[in-house]
């Protein structure tokens, strides 16, 4: 069988997209020069120049007087988008793993790697940018080698950008890469492994043919949802769709369903044409790493949710479910992979939806139950130059890490811990930057739970609890919390004409107070001399005021006082 299904994994910015111009390029699947990062069709992936989405592209090949079908899948590499990863994997039978000869090896690297050898795909070591003034290819191409322990010889020397030892790498992929297997079946198992929502066709699902093959018009079922629906059209994809009268075994192509709801095509699901065919093994679905709410504005509270059951068919990793409250109106709670991925979702409901949202501040999924309070925790492994070594030890001492072991990879240190999730979200990252000049780089992985002391830390202003601004956390960093919250309110909150206070509290435990004093009317200012005593009549009736106000009077916040502080 001349087809070659294959994917590219790398850490983010190693140049995947940039690669896999040149072997369209190269293949004649588009012409040279048609532009850059061709595979990233989002404009938001453009902007940041990095991966958001998995893209499939068929390219046809001439090698030893034959013809090839190369399937390609260029896959995200930020840690935040491991999902998109773990589908496309389970879509092809190889992969290129992609290095940057002047950066080496990375964390998303390893993790990537790990995925492709536990299903048993063939991989292939590609050192990219050696054009680059900086590139050391040889000291990448010996971490590679311990990494692998693999032979020199299997690496391949490649430029993205000039396409330099593209047309040999074109070779390697049909050479090493294993063509799927032939299960010689007639029926149709297809796994789906990513979709998303056209106006005319309705559900368009991505798929791999494991056996048996699809035409169109042809009546099919969905084997999880058991949804019926009849092929409007079959194809394939590079760059754009073109129709196919047939996809047959081996092949990676897109059906039109024509069904309406996300609900009905769900990702890891088996295309099938008969109810008794036993169903393909799917993927598991990821677990939320953090929550935050989105708030919309008045009267959107239908576009937010039409859009995130769009948004949900072209991201099976988004979980949501409607919330409501007092200061913030309706709106939605919803989970994501990381902070880059709630950054995603929000600029994509702006930019595909024209829904703008106020998000409240980011929150691991705890789990609070009357007898068992207890926390995420991850694995967490830090690459980084060995130089750095001593530097990395001093940043996570600083939080709650727990030190595993330390390997040692050519002029690299794999440092591993466990760590809880709530430590590692925020700023560490960008700590552990900061640090090690830019060199370092992390990853973690969800391995489960722990107890832990938690606590939730309301806001109250004027001795009113304001619920949006409630957050779970562990009792050693609530008091931090609740000083600096109490410190930006007093900024943030107009004066009123009577004293406002500002409390964090734990419970019925206050644990940090701050006061807005009150506008100060001179009411002594018609009074030209006499006796003192009556200007104190005055000063003391204005104080009795004062005091009724405190006791009867509600402190209108401002929406933009909830803006400005979740942006904080």
């Amino acid at each position: 069988m001349n087809i070659r299904n294959f994917a590219i994994i790398a850490h983010i910015d190693h140049g995947k997209s940039t690669l896999a111009d040149r072997l369209l390029e190269k293949t004649g699947s588009v012409k040279t020069g048609s532009g850059n990062q061709l595979l990233d069709t989002m404009d938001l992936e453009k902007e940041k120049g990095i991966t958001i989405k998995l893209n499939p592209a068929r390219m046809s090949y001439r090698y030893d007087g034959q013809e090839y079908q190369l399937n390609l899948i260029d896959t995200p590499g930020h840690v935040d988008f491991g999902y998109e990863v773990s589908r496309s994997l389970a879509a092809v039978e190889g992969v290129l793993l992609l290095v940057d000869a002047s950066q080496g090896i990375q964390a998303q690297t390893l993790t990537n790697l790990y995925q492709a050898q536990k299903l048993n795909l063939r991989v292939i070591p590609v050192i990219n940018k050696i054009d680059l003034p900086t590139a050391q290819p040889e000291e990448a191409a010996e971490e590679v080698m311990n990494l692998l322990n693999c032979p020199y010889e299997d690496i391949c020397f490649v430029s993205g950008k000039t396409g330099e030892g593209v047309d040999e790498l074109l070779e390697k992929i049909v050479t090493d890469i294993p063509a799927p297997k032939v299960t010689g079946e007639d029926e149709l198992q297809a796994l789906v492994f990513d979709s998303f929502f056209d106006s005319f066709l309705g559900v368009v699902a991505y798929v791999k043919i494991v056996s048996g093959s699809i035409s169109k018009q042809e009546k099919l079922q969905m084997k999880a949802t058991e949804a019926q629906f009849e092929t409007l059209q079959v194809g394939y994809l590079q760059l754009k769709r073109y129709t196919l009268d047939q996809l047959s075994e081996g092949e990676i192509g897109y059906v039109a369903t024509g069904l309406k709801t996300v609900q009905d095509c769900r990702v890891g699901d088996t295309i099938v044409a008969h109810r008794s065919t036993v169903a393909l093994p799917g993927y598991q679905t990821p677990k939320p790493m953090i929550y935050a709410s989105f708030y919309p504005e008045p009267g959107e509270e239908r576009l937010l949710g039409n859009a995130l059951e769009k948004l949900k068919l072209n991201d099976a990793s988004l979980d949501y479910e409607p919330v409501n409250s007092k200061a913030l109106g309706p709106g939605y709670n919803i989970g994501f992979l990381g902070l880059l991925h709630m950054e995603i979702i929000k600029e994509r409901l702006a930019r595909e939806f024209d829904v703008s949202v106020l998000v409240t501040t980011p929150t691991v999924a705890y789990i609070l139950e009357p007898n068992a309070q207890q926390e995420p925790w991850v694995d967490l492994e830090i690459v980084c130059p060995q130089r750095y070594y001593g530097t990395v030890s001093e940043l996570t001492s600083q939080y709650r890490t727990e030190f595993q072991n330390v390997e040692y990879i050519g002029d690299r240190v794999i440092c591993r811990y466990q760590a809880p999730l709530a430590e590692v979200i925020v700023e560490f990252y960008d700590r552990l930057k900061s640090v090690t000049a830019g060199y370092a780089s992390m990853d973690y992985k969800l391995i489960g739970y722990r107890e832990a002391d938690l606590v939730a830390v309301d806001l109250v202003i004027a001795d009113e609890r304001v619920d949006a601004f409630t957050q779970y956390m562990v009792r050693s960093k609530a008091e931090r919390y609740g000083r600096a919250m109490v410190k930006k309110l007093k900024e943030l909150i107009p004066r009123q004409n009577f004293e406002v206070s500002l409390q964090a509290a734990i419970g019925g435990k206050i644990i940090a107070r701050e006061t807005i004093s009150a506008f100060r009317k001179d009411v002594t200012a018609k009074l030209y001399g006499g006796d003192v005593t009556r200007k104190n009549k005055l000063l003391e009736k204005q104080k009795k005021g004062k005091k009724k106000m405190r006791n009867l009077g509600r402190v209108e916040i401002p929406n933009k006082v909830f803006i400005d502080l979740l942006k904080q």
